[in-house]
């Protein structure tokens, strides 16, 4: 089992699969990776050898921001916005879709469970 920036690779699956299970690397920049390395992007993860991994691991760490470093950078990111105010920093201290989505009728996701407010009682004669 292959171990690269602290997360363990399904072993069963393609290099080119496999590395996209670390939070930063997706299918585009799991190709560079390996074709940088010079692994075969269709090499199963168990098939690799010591020195194909390591030089898998040297090509993330010299080039690719990934896990603690990138999920840091991106809350100093959001922390940015909410301090200057913009209005994406607002959508996001209010807990409201940052992207111009709508939220009449959807955006639970990012309101949360619905929070039923109750309604006028209609006065009787």
């Amino acid at each position: 089992m292959a171990r690269i920036s602290g997360i363990d690779l399904p072993k069963n699956k393609r290099g080119v699969i496999g590395l996209t299970y670390i939070y930063g690397i997706g299918p585009s920049t799991s190709k560079y990776i390996l074709e940088k390395a010079g692994v075969d992007e269709n090499k199963k993860v168990y098939e690799w050898n010591d020195d194909e991994a390591t030089a898998i691991r040297n090509v993330i760490n010299a080039e690719v921001k990934v896990e603690g470093a990138l999920r840091s950078e991106t809350q100093l990111n959001i922390k940015r916005l909410m301090d200057i105010g913009s209005y994406r920093g607002i959508r996001h201290r209010k807990g409201l879709p940052v992207r111009g989505q709508s939220t009449k009728r959807n955006a639970r996701t990012r309101k949360g469970k619905r929070k039923t407010v109750a309604g006028k009682k209609k006065v009787t004669k």
